[in-house]
């Protein structure tokens, strides 16, 4: 009878399982799918049952460098980080073997064939949108997996040696005509404030004996030894009127 009772201990002993709260349990019963096994303290049949486990929690795949080829025919290296999940265990175990490395090749191939559908301008300066594309188009091949793609994030794109001078000295003529344009506008308003000026001083009487007056002041506290001063023809005229009276 004792040996009976320790069989007994040993065999429900044997059944009893505890599912994390992160994890879903699929239960099998003779082979046949029979069940997801919620969180808690659970019993599975030893022998006529068998289960395997499913992480149900966020997970993150780096998507490895990849040799692509952009439409304008630029080769490029890519890579990329894939976020997803498991939304159905039964799926995911029953339809798809070792969901998690499937995912990740779905992911690389799937990387190569959009990249290849868009110009290396559309790439670097629209990467949400590629990355976008990505992720439904992964997304809806994995419904049938149980598995639900959150995000995808394309993290660097590498160019070749060549194509990276090119840019470079693209960016750098970018900035001198930026330059250029800056200074020549910088000169025109200048010279437009320069000609009120010196209509103001044409017109207005007295206006170039007081800038004459500044001139000297602002010479005055100049500690070098020459001075060139020009005399306005303003007072020039001045001196001559005198002499003619």
């Amino acid at each position: 009878m004792w040996i009976w009772l320790g069989l007994l201990v040993v065999f429900i002993a044997a059944g009893i399982k505890v599912v994390n709260e992160y994890e879903r349990g699929v239960r099998f019963t003779l082979g046949k799918y029979s069940g997801v096994i919620m969180p808690g303290l659970r019993f599975v049949i030893p022998i006529l049952q068998t289960w395997q486990k499913a992480d149900i929690r966020t997970k993150a795949i780096d998507v490895p460098d990849q040799d692509a080829i952009t439409r304008d025919n630029v080769s490029i290296k890519v890579n990329a980080v894939l976020y997803y999940k498991v939304a159905q265990a039964e799926r995911a175990i029953i339809q798809v073997e070792h969901y998690g490395y499937a995912v990740s090749q779905l992911a690389q191939t799937t990387m190569r064939d959009v990249v290849g559908e868009v110009s290396l301008d559309d790439l670097l300066s629209k990467r949400d949108s590629v990355s976008s594309k990505i992720r439904m188009i992964v997304d809806k091949a994995t419904d049938p997996w149980g598995i639900k793609v959150e995000s995808v994030e394309l993290k660097h794109v590498e160019l070749p040696e060549n194509l990276k001078r090119v840019i470079g000295k693209e960016a750098e003529a970018e900035r001198e005509k930026r330059a250029v344009i800056i200074k020549a506008s910088g000169e025109v308003i200048a010279a437009n404030n320069m000609a009120k000026a010196a209509k103001t001083l044409a017109t207005a009487p007295g206006a170039l004996h007081l800038r004459t007056l500044q001139s000297i002041n602002d010479i005055s506290s100049d500690q070098s030894n020459t001075v060139v001063f020009a005399v306005p023809l303003e007072a020039l005229r001045a001196l001559e009127s005198m002499k003619k009276k």
